[in-house]
Parts: structure tokens; C-alpha cells; sequence
């Protein structure tokens, strides 16, 4: 899986922990947490660094419109540190790949 798959995938759970716990949806998201993940998987599609970028909160290029950088910063925020009991596979794996990108 190269890094912009595996950035998809993660916001993907991301917003699936999100939905569920906040809009109380059972496995499916809400209309408006689709549309933010269709955004946010169409704009690591299009990332200009490809699968040498940098996280997006360090990117040198906000592609985000504000509305929807912070709509995604709310679900990161939310559901970061609740990625251990939902993932706890993908945690580790994050973990892991980012202490590696830092090497």
C-alpha cells in the first residue's frame, strides 16, 4: 500500500469512529461525514507531493478550503486517540510508519 492508500484508509476509520460516536450511525457514515470523506480522499489523490508528503498539518500547501480543514481537524482530533480501541492493528502500523518517516 503506498502512502497516499494508506492516508485514505486511515481518515477513512477516522471518520467511521467519528460518525459513529458523534452522529450515532451503526457502520455507515452520515451524509456530511462522506461528503468530508470524498473531499479529504479527492485531495490525497491530487496531492502535488504524492507519496513523498508530508503529514497535511506539516504540508507547506494547504489544499483544504478552511470549512473542510477544520471539519477534518475536529475528526482527528476526536477520533486520534480513539484509533487504539477501534484499530488497535492500524494504530500500531500508524505509529510505526510515522516514527519511521522521521528517521
Amino acid at each position: 500500500m503506498n502512502q497516499i492508500e494508506y492516508e485514505q484508509y486511515i481518515v477513512q476509520r477516522m471518520l467511521l469512529i467519528f460518525c459513529k460516536r458523534n452522529h450515532k450511525t451503526n457502520g455507515e457514515l452520515c451524509d456530511s461525514c462522506a461528503k468530508l470523506r470524498d473531499y479529504a480522499l479527492l485531495r490525497l489523490e491530487k496531492c502535488t507531493f504524492g507519496n513523498e508528503k508530508p503529514a497535511c498539518k506539516d504540508c507547506p500547501i494547504h489544499c483544504y478550503k478552511p470549512e473542510m480543514r477544520e471539519k477534518i481537524r475536529e475528526v482527528m482530533r476526536f477520533s486520534g486517540s480513539r484509533m487504539v480501541w477501534y484499530y488497535p492493528v492500524d494504530s500500531i502500523r500508524h505509529l510505526f510508519r510515522k516514527s519511521r518517516k522521521k528517521d
